[in-house]
C-alpha cells in the first residue's frame, strides 16, 4: 500500500510536483514511494518499520525541529540568474544535484552561473540513509541526455561544470557510457569547457571506470560520505573500501588524473574515525577532500548527532593538507563536493598512484545491486524475470 501524499516527506512531495511543472506525468506506480516489504532490507529501498540506525543507539541525537547554528544560516535563492537557470533546466528537461539533495549552496553557485548536473534520471536505485534524492523504481535511460546537458552548458557559457548521477544499478554498466557521452559532448560544444564527475561506485566494475576515464574528465571524483564504522548502516547500497579503492584504479589508469572525494561529518563519527578514513584515502592516493556538514532532509533520515562548527572544520583542513598531503582540503559547513569546484580543477596538480590501485569487492555484507521483485511486490504488481547480477541472493535473505 502506497503512502498518502500528506504523510510522504517533502523531497518527495517536491519530487512530484515537480514532474507536474515540468508537463510529465509521474504517477505512483513509475516512482513508487521506495519501501520494500517489511523485513526485507535490500539495501537499495527502506524496508517499513527499520527507521532506526544501529550506528546512533545510545546517541544523544539534535531533533529536526531545533534552530539551527548561526554558521548554517544561508539567504534563501531567487535572483535573477537562479530563475534564469532553474527555468533552463525545467525547458530541457534537465535535473540538478543542487536541488534534489537540496544543496544548501544554491543560491549562490546557481547566482554564479554554475551547477551539477545530475544524469540518468532523477530517481535512485539506492535509499543511503543521509540523502535527500527520491530513491525507487529508476526512469527510462534517457540517451539523448547528453547532448541537452551539452547544450545547455554552451546556452550559460560555464567554464566549469560538474557531472554527477544517481545510481543506476539496474544497469549493465551503471550508466558509464552516458557518463562519457556527456563528457564528450560537453569538450565538442564547449572546448575551453573543464569537466568534472561525480561518479557512483558502478558496483566496482572497472571495466566501467575505465570507460569514464577514458573520456578524460578533468576531475574524477566519488565520494567515501562517512566513516568506516557508519558505513554498513548510513550507506548499506556502498561499501568503504570499494569506494576508496575504486578512486585508487583511477591512477593506475591514469596517473595524470586528478581524484577527488567527499566526506558529511555530523552523523555520529569520532575525531580519530575522520582521520582514519583520510589516511586510507592517501592511501588511494586522492587528490581532494571535501568536508561539510551533514544536513538531515526530512525527518525520514537519519538525525544530526551534532553541529560540527567552523572551527573543526579548519582544524580537518589542516590536518588534511599538512599531516595526510592531501593537495587541497575544502572543509566547511556547508561545503558540499560541487563547492568552489572550477578553483580546484585550475589550481591543483594530480599526484601518482598510490599503494592501492586494484578494485577491492566488498568489505561488508551489504548487497549493491537492485531486487526489482521485492520492490515492485510493494506496488502489486510481479516483477520481471531476474537474470544476471539482478538474481544473486541478497545478504541477510
Amino acid at each position: 500500500m502506497l503512502v498518502p501524499p500528506c504523510r510522504q516527506p517533502a523531497v518527495l512531495r517536491r519530487h512530484r510536483q515537480r514532474g507536474l511543472e515540468d508537463g510529465v506525468s509521474k504517477t505512483a506506480t513509475e516512482i513508487p514511494y521506495g519501501y520494500a516489504p517489511t523485513g526485507k532490507d535490500t539495501g537499495l529501498v527502506k524496508p517499513k518499520g527499520t527507521s532506526k540506525i544501529r550506528a546512533h543507539e545510545g546517541l544523544e541525537t539534535i531533533d529536526i525541529r531545533s534552530r539551527k547554528p548561526s554558521w548554517l544560516k544561508v539567504r534563501s535563492p531567487g535572483g535573477p540568474n537562479y530563475l534564469r537557470l532553474q527555468k533552463k533546466m525545467r525547458s530541457e528537461g534537465l535535473h540538478t544535484v543542487c536541488e534534489e539533495a537540496s544543496c544548501p549552496n544554491i543560491g549562490e553557485c546557481w547566482e554564479a552561473g554554475t551547477a551539477t548536473f545530475m544524469i540518468l534520471g532523477d530517481v535512485c536505485t539506492r535509499a543511503c540513509k543521509y540523502c535527500g534524492v527520491a530513491h525507487g523504481l529508476p526512469t527510462q535511460l534517457d540517451t539523448d541526455e547528453p547532448r541537452r546537458v551539452a547544450q545547455t552548458v554552451a546556452g550559460m557559457a560555464l567554464e566549469h561544470v560538474v557531472i554527477t548521477s544517481v545510481n543506476r544499478d539496474e544497469l549493465p554498466d551503471g550508466g558509464a557510457e552516458i557518463y562519457a557521452e556527456t563528457i564528450r559532448a560537453i569538450q565538442a560544444a564547449v572546448p575551453g569547457c573543464s569537466v568534472e564527475v561525480l561518479i557512483p561506485d558502478f558496483k566496482g566494475d572497472e571495466d566501467a571506470l575505465q570507460t569514464v576515464v577514458d573520456a578524460q574528465p578533468a576531475i574524477l571524483g566519488h565520494n567515501l560520505e562517512t566513516v568506516e564504522r557508519l558505513h554498513p548502516d548510513v550507506r548499506p547500497g556502498g561499501r568503504y573500501w570499494r569506494s576508496i579503492s575504486y578512486l585508487g584504479a583511477v591512477k593506475r589508469l591514469d596517473p595524470s588524473m586528478i581524484t577527488k572525494t567527499g566526506m558529511i561529518l555530523g552523523m555520529g563519527e569520532e575525531h580519530d574515525e575522520v582521520k582514519q578514513a583520510m589516511a586510507d584515502l592517501r592511501e588511494a592516493a586522492v587528490d581532494v577532500l571535501t568536508l561539510g556538514q551533514y544536513l538531515r532532509p526530512s525527518a525520514m533520515h537519519i538525525p544530526v548527532a551534532r553541529w560540527v562548527t567552523p572551527e573543526e572544520f579548519a582544524i580537518y583542513k589542516r590536518i588534511g593538507e599538512e599531516e595526510f598531503g592531501f593537495k587541497h582540503v575544502e572543509s566547511g559547513p556547508l561545503v558540499r563536493s560541487s563547492y568552489h569546484a572550477k578553483e580546484q580543477a585550475r589550481d591543483v596538480v594530480a599526484g601518482g598512484p598510490g599503494k592501492i590501485q586494484s578494485v577491492m569487492e566488498s568489505d561488508i555484507p551489504a548487497p549493491a545491486e537492485m531486487r526489482l521483485d521485492l520492490v515492485q511486490l510493494e506496488l502489486g504488481r510481479p516483477g520481471p524475470p531476474l537474470v544476471g547480477p539482478l538474481a544473486r541472493p541478497i545478504a541477510g535473505s
